[in-house]
């Protein structure tokens, strides 16, 4: 028997888990960290819905922290077994998770002295740096369309998501007592033609599908018009003598915006002027990036071989040290800082967005998704003031947000992938979406010939 519970990521997006067990044997696809109000945020994380100690297998579909982020607390409430992912997914968790152990230490000082103002009771980070080493024992890299016997009646193939560098589609073939099932787990799908990586692949051949709807119901502008536009708004904002804060996830976002703003420079739609990668994540993302080819599209392997480094230009700087980040706020001349979090949540980004927000010559650009009531989405929705480290500040400089940029799959994308493999499917679950896009897209797929689809609510299980 077969049964699957949702214990994360449902009628919401952040901090996916969704737990099969199979006739006994508990595999978990996904132990993300949730993101939201900070109270909730660390509610959510510390305490699962299930016992950590009854985990056998994790599989890990991308190294975005909603989908990983939560393993170090899973590891140190009992859970022991092996955690799978891809082989770029293997290098990237190394870094997502000891950058994300930083930045919980390093904010919880400041936010602690803003309580002790307060006379509010400190608060303890979810996970510390000495926590990660016991994780990363735990993980098993493996390439793409190659299968993996997890038990002797589950095989694991990982087939290429399109959405980051080394995310994947998890497919598992089970033999439930002589009965074949195949469950499809679509991670987080990414879109056609987007810079750097391939096209998601094409599953057709599962029974079960659990889908993300991330963007159910909305469509992305062309991605080819995103460079025109942050064209213009760079030479725009450059002309008032302004900044470009820009809070980005060091993970794939800040890589395609460097691949945008080189080819820009290249064809000198825009001046030189200095542009800093304030993320020591970003750094070590971007040195990921360069050792696994295996994961690009044809166009930037063409790319590459026309320029000496597709990731390096004159004018683009790496910031790494906390003197040198600092720094950057006593230069009034124009300058694009491009820093984490990508949700403005946590890291540089915020100190930068506390020094510069108030100036009505900056733009704050929004390159991505932002949950519901991170400061990102606050920003993005032109707040008057926007709370950071406790403390409340005018927004008073230009907002822009590029949807354009977006490395999910739009409602339509998501409705052509899953129509692909409706003749197979005999249910599908529609998770990591806020509930107004998850049951717009459970509606849609619908209509196109979807057989029970379904929208599961937080700790609802379900017997395939």
């Amino acid at each position: 028997m077969i049964n699957i519970t949702f214990s994360g990521a449902d009628r919401t997006v952040t901090g996916s888990r969704h737990l099969l067990n199979i006739n006994g044997y508990n595999l978990l696809l996904d132990c993300g960290f949730f993101q939201g109000r900070r109270a909730e945020t660390y509610e959510r994380n510390l305490n699962f819905s299930f016992d950590p100690k009854s985990i056998n297998t994790v599989i890990i579909s991308h190294a975005h922290m909603d989908h990983l982020g939560d393993l170090p607390n899973l590891v140190r409430q009992g859970f022991h077994g092996d955690v799978y992912c891809t082989s770029a997914t293997l290098d990237l968790a190394n870094i997502m998770l000891m950058d994300s152990a930083n930045i919980q230490e390093g904010d919880i000082q400041f936010v602690n002295k803003v309580r002790r103002r307060h006379n509010e009771p400190p608060i303890e980070p979810l996970y510390v740096k000495a926590d990660i080493p016991p994780v990363l024992k735990l993980l098993r890299g493996s390439a793409y369309d190659h299968p993996l016997n997890i038990t002797d009646n589950i095989q694991l193939i990982f087939r290429d998501a399109g959405h980051i560098l080394g995310s994947s589609i998890s497919v598992l073939n089970i033999n439930d007592g002589g009965r074949q099932v195949s469950i499809c787990y679509s991670g987080d799908l990414g879109r056609y033609d987007i810079p750097i990586i391939r096209n998601p692949y094409v599953v057709i051949d599962s029974d079960i599908l659990i889908i993300e709807s991330t963007y159910g119901n909305r469509l992305h502008a062309d991605i080819k018009d995103a460079s025109e536009k942050l064209a213009t708004i760079i030479n725009e904002t450059i002309s008032k003598g302004g900044k470009l804060l820009v809070p980005s996830f060091a993970l794939e976002r800040t890589q395609e915006l460097i691949y945008f703003l080189h080819q820009l420079k290249l064809s000198n739609r825009i001046p030189d002027f200095p542009i800093f990668i304030d993320s020591p994540l970003a750094i070590d993302a971007t040195s990921i990036f360069r050792i696994h080819p295996e994961c690009f599209d044809s166009e930037t392997i063409e790319f590459m071989r026309s320029v000496e480094d597709p990731f390096g230009f004159r004018g683009l700087h790496y910031v790494s040290s906390v003197e040198e980040s600092k720094s950057l706020n006593d230069i009034h001349t124009p300058m694009m800082i491009i820093a984490g979090s990508g949700m403005a949540e946590a890291g540089r980004i915020l100190h930068h967005l506390k020094n510069n927000i108030g100036d009505p010559k900056n733009t704050v650009l929004i390159v991505g998704w932002q949950a519901e009531n991170t400061l990102g989405r606050k920003i993005a929705e032109k707040w008057p003031e926007v709370p950071i480290f406790g403390e409340k500040y005018k927004l008073r400089c230009r907002v822009e947000v590029f949807n354009e940029f977006s490395a999910h799959a739009d409602r339509n994308d998501l409705i052509n992938w899953a129509s692909a493999g409706k003749d197979r499917w005999q249910r599908v679950f529609v998770v990591h979406g806020e509930e107004e896009a998850s049951l717009s897209l459970a509606d849609a797929f619908r209509a196109v010939g979807l057989k029970n689809v379904v929208v599961p609510e937080f700790g609802q299980s379900f017997t395939l």
